[in-house]
């Protein structure tokens, strides 16, 4: 194996982390047992944050993940923070959301597998008050409305409007919701 390859398989540590690793930690905020957090530094989570059981929250080097107050990400979720992730205020996310920020972008050589091909950096914003089904994937570059809502079990691969439900492979619009 060259260099290069090595550095590819090179560990990003073991995700343990103390509070104060943290950019910046809250008031009442619940870390359950399990969470690891990676590059801590840039990572700022807001007042009144729970975050469940064995929840991943990959941080990046070069980019940030905020988690905006009161905001509840249930057990087993996976963020990759490489592109920039935003999460607003009062946002609910359900049990094993995976919400990515980077993929590769084949170049189209015959001899270059997908896995060495570039990576593309997209930043991911969920706004305040959407809440993300259990078991959801969010895509690079897509911005979660207002006020949405995010069927159990879809894929979002483009941006969805503030107070609409949208759910299915890919996701689809599936009504407004209705505001009083």
């Amino acid at each position: 194996m060259n260099t290069e390859s090595q550095k590819q398989y090179a560990s990003h540590g073991t995700g343990q982390f103390v509070p104060d690793d943290l950019k910046h930690l809250g008031e009442n905020v619940i870390l359950e047992n399990g969470v690891l957090i990676f590059h801590p530094e840039t990572i700022s989570i807001m007042d009144n944050v729970y975050i469940g059981h064995d929840t991943i929250l990959k941080g990046y080097y070069n980019n940030k993940l905020t988690i905006g107050i009161n905001t509840w990400i249930g057990q087993q979720c996976f963020f990759h923070c490489a592109g920039g992730l935003e999460i607003g205020k009062a946002v609910g996310i359900g049990p094993k959301v995976c919400i990515l920020t980077s993929q590769h972008r084949p170049e189209g050589k015959k001899d270059c597998p997908v896995l060495f091909s570039p990576l593309e950096f997209k930043k991911v914003i969920l706004k305040d008050g959407c809440d993300v089904g259990a078991a959801s994937t969010i895509l690079p570059g897509v911005t979660i409305g207002k006020g949405a809502i995010i069927a159990a079990g879809a894929v979002v691969t483009s941006d969805v409007p503030d107070h609409e439900i949208w759910g299915g492979v890919p996701a689809k619009k599936i009504k407004n919701i209705i505001l009083e």
